[in-house]
Parts: C-alpha cells; structure tokens; sequence
C-alpha cells in the first residue's frame, strides 16, 4: 500500500538523496534574508517531510471499523495508477504502501471487507497467497530483492494500522538497507517515487 519504491539497488542514506515531499535544511545563501526564530545552532541538518504528517494524524484510516472510509475498500474503485494498484486478482489485489518500511513496500489485500485471517474463505485464501508468491517474483525482477519479510498484524495491539481490513505486507530487502537514517534520525530515505514505483513493479509482474 511505494513513497514505496523498488530500486535496483540496496535502499541507503547515500548522501544527498531526499524523499518525495522532504526538503533539507541548509545554511540560506547570502542574498536570502534569515529565518527569524529562537533556536541554538547544533550543527545539524534537518530533513523535513510534511507528508508524514498524514499518517501521525491517522488521516485515510476508518473511523469505525466500517467499510465507508475504509481505503482498502475505496482503492478497488480508482484506477491503478491514482490508487498505487500493482495487480488485480479475482478476489485479491496488490498494492504500494503509502508509508513504505522499505522500498517497494506492497500489501495484498481481498476486496472484501475483512479483518481476520480466519474468515477468508477458501478461494480468498488461495489467491492471496497466490498473489503474495507473484510479488516476490515482481519484486526479484524488478528491484532484484535479496529477501522479504512477509506477514501481517491481526489487530491494533498487534500493531495493525488499518486493523479492520485484511492486508498481509511483503516487504522487500537487501543487504544494508537498515543503516543511520531510520536507526538515529527515524527517518527512511527513498529512492524512487510511488508511482514510477508501481509502473516498474506492475511491469514486471508475472502472468497468470
């Protein structure tokens, strides 16, 4: 559900590299006027991404649970390209997390509005993981992924942003893609943006 992004490349804090939506700070040339303020000089940068700011205030989960507000459920209804879709199956379909853990970040979801695993049924239960097999081999060829973390979170103290809906996370890694930036600075740089992201994943996902 990417900015995920899939790369070719490990995902590293190389330097100079900026998230979509993220500006750095930087010394203000001679010409510009400083910023007035209170603050003390520490001599660090600062990697701004006003975009966060929509998940910390929870903005696009459901209020109660329902199917209205639900964006697993809205998602289906929009194109592929506005709603990050990677692939669509009968009963199942692939998409780019917003708020990616790592680049090409997908979540499978049903189309039915579900939240535990135990009630799917049998065929939802086989194209899901159907779906989740063809993303691991998109990923590997697209992005030449290393290795996953797949799985999901069933319930808000398991740690379920959208516990209402059913969505099982296929992460994808590399070897050093864990570095400072997440680690120190809580902040993951992304090489790519979402949508040039889902063109190359969907590009090389495999038929059916």
């Amino acid at each position: 559900m990417v900015s995920a992004a899939a790369s070719g490349e490990p995902v590293r804090g190389d330097e100079g590299a900026q998230p979509h939506g993220s500006v750095r700070q930087q010394a203000p040339p001679d010409d510009l006027a400083a910023q007035d303020g209170v603050g003390i000089p520490d001599g660090f940068q600062r990697l701004w991404m006003p975009h966060r700011m929509a998940y910390i205030k929870g903005e696009g989960k459901p209020a109660n649970g329902d199917e209205d507000g639900c964006p697993f459920c809205r998602i289906p209804r929009l194109s592929d390209a506005e709603g990050l879709v990677v692939a669509r199956g009968t009963l199942v379909y692939a998409v780019l997390n917003l708020y990616p853990y790592n680049a090409g970040h997908l979540m499978i979801c049903p189309y039915r509005h579900v939240a535990d695993y135990t009630n799917l049924d049998g065929p939802e239960t086989a194209e899901l993981a159907d779906l989740t097999k063809r993303a691991m081999t998109a990923l590997r060829a697209a992005s030449g992924a290393q290795g996953f973390n797949i799985g999901m979170n069933m319930g808000g103290v398991a740690g379920a942003g959208i516990a209402a809906h059913l969505h099982q996370h296929v992460v994808p890694r590399w070897g050093g893609d864990t570095n400072f930036m997440p680690a120190v600075g809580q902040t993951r740089v992304l090489p790519q943006l979402l949508a040039d992201t889902r063109d190359m994943i969907a590009e090389a996902w495999p038929a059916s």
